[in-house]
């Protein structure tokens, strides 16, 4: 994929400091996993969701189970991420629109290390991939 615009990331000082934010990021989130996985074990809301004596009990048991899995779901989307901003810093790709290769905005990257498009082409994605909408009502 060729570059539309100059490259003023080229600086090697800017992409190992990049590089430097990525990994330290990829290391608290891996702990955090590790940190939420110990927490679950020891809060069995499977052994509370197996004692509860009514179906409101039953309900908010199920609601913990359900909030934790979907934080460490959370986690894990990001260490992809992290790990494919890794993957195009290491193939000289990084900071390259993945959609019009335009170079991403050295805001965004500073906002959003693992931005992997442009904001017009974000916003763009975002559009055409976000799921149903629901009624407010």
């Amino acid at each position: 994929m060729e570059l539309k615009r100059g490259w003023p990331m080229s600086s090697d000082r800017q992409l190992a400091k990049y590089k430097q934010v990525l990994e330290n990021r990829y290391r608290v989130v891996r702990e955090e996993i590790r940190q939420e996985l110990l927490e679950s074990d020891h809060e069995h809301y499977i052994d509370l969701a197996g004692q509860v004596h009514d179906l409101e009990e039953e309900s908010v048991a199920d609601l913990l189970i359900d909030l934790e899995l979907a934080i460490i779901d959370l986690h894990v989307e990001e260490v992809r991420q992290i790990d494919a901003a890794l993957m195009r810093l290491a193939r000289g790709q990084y900071g390259v629109c993945a959609d019009c290769a335009v170079e991403i905005e050295s805001g965004r990257l500073r906002a959003q290390p693992t931005a992997a498009r442009c904001s017009p082409c974000q916003e763009n994605f975002e559009r055409n991939h976000a799921g149903p909408r629901r009624s407010t009502m």
